[in-house]
């Protein structure tokens, strides 16, 4: 989870994974930027089909950014583990997002054997002030032991 680890899988694979496996991924349009061991970078495009009345990046896409965001992370410290799911996700909507990219930047907390504890942070593109801040919990399901 430090930065001196090198990522348990490469930013290449994990878009390879997506590409296969993920095809939710397309439909928003994530641009993963950066995946390190337990971080990640990813980048909403904006897009009117996710804004909702009122002019702004609706919640549901948001949520789904933090989250995927957060898998992403969770992959670079622990390598592909198939299943390993979100449990809970807490966000804070902070203010209303500007009309640009959302860049989501996630880190790990807490790495254990069978739950990972993230910390995300949700900032319109060109701002420093961030528009949600999100918690999340992710299950990693038990290992084969023959690995």
């Amino acid at each position: 989870m430090h930065d001196a680890q090198a990522p348990r899988i490469t930013l290449d694979a994990f878009q390879e994974l997506c590409a296969h496996s993920a095809p939710f991924v397309h439909y928003f349009g994530f641009k993963t930027e950066e995946i390190g061991a337990g971080t990640a970078r990813v980048r909403l495009p904006y897009d009117e089909k996710f804004v909702r009345p009122g002019g702004t990046v609706s919640g549901p896409a948001m949520m789904a950014l933090a989250d995927f965001t957060l898998w992403a992370a969770l992959l670079g410290a622990i390598g592909e583990v198939p299943l390993a799911v979100t449990t809970s996700l807490n966000i804070n909507f902070l203010r209303k997002p500007a009309n640009a990219d959302i860049i989501c930047t996630a880190r790990l907390l807490k790495l254990g054997r069978r739950l990972a504890v993230g910390d995300l942070l949700l900032t319109p593109d060109g701002e420093a002030l961030p528009c949600a801040h999100v918690t999340a919990t992710y299950s990693i399901p038990p290992r084969d032991e023959s690995d």
